[in-house]
């Protein structure tokens, strides 16, 4: 049996709102009208490990219309990861701590796809892409059936958002060292559970120069 996981918590400090935990649309009306108030400048989503696809676009809907930035701060999952790209400026958070931001994907991603897949309305149109309906972005702690062989030329695209799974995606990481922050990218097709040692590097997938995180 799964860990429970905890719905989204607001925190107010300052001119940041932070938000923690699953984005399932129970904090939707109260971070809507603490964006409406004009007084927020950042959403901090920290340690969100998924959400519903309604929740998401909700999320994602008031930080476009609000103009506001967003930071994450440790790690920022699935539907967290589409609210987050909603934001003016998209980036991680400073620190210690390792940060993560997993972006659901049908199937492995070419190069040319990388290059375009999560810049503007592109991000929008991915999370329709594959959660048709009312079809819910299931939080990465969840339990996944064993998915299929994942062979990228095969599946069509309504099999690919069928077979969906948690822990598949394209996995952005900044790590802290001595000599500052290094960026990892990798392709994660669902069968390594949370050990994302065990995904694929992809190379020559800067997270800026794709658009993922803004200076």
């Amino acid at each position: 049996m799964g860990t429970p996981v905890a719905a989204a918590e607001l925190d107010r400090q300052g001119n940041r709102l932070v938000v923690s935990g699953m984005l399932d649309g129970s904090a939707i009306d109260d971070f809507t009208a603490q964006l409406g108030s004009g007084t927020v400048r950042t959403v901090v989503f920290e340690d969100s490990f998924g959400g519903t696809a309604e929740a998401a676009g909700a999320f994602a809907d008031a930080i476009r219309l609000s103009g506001v930035q967003t930071e994450v701060r440790g790690q920022c999952m699935a539907a967290c990861a589409y609210a987050f790209l909603a934001g003016k400026t998209h980036r991680f958070g400073y620190g210690l701590q390792v940060n993560g931001i997993l972006l659901p994907v049908a199937a492995r991603p070419t190069a040319a796809e990388l290059a375009v897949r999560w810049r503007g309305d592109e991000a929008h149109k991915t999370l329709a892409d594959f959660t048709p309906g009312a079809a819910a972005v299931t939080a990465v702690s969840a339990p996944a059936p064993a998915p299929a062989p994942v062979k990228p030329a095969e599946p069509s695209p309504a099999q690919a958002r069928d077979n969906w799974q948690p822990d598949h995606g394209v996995l952005f990481t900044a790590s802290p060292t001595l000599f500052g922050r290094v960026y990892n990218t990798y392709y994660c097709d669902g069968t390594q559970g949370r050990d994302f040692s065990k995904c694929e590097r992809l190379p020559d997938a800067d997270p800026y120069k794709l658009g993922v995180l803004t200076p």
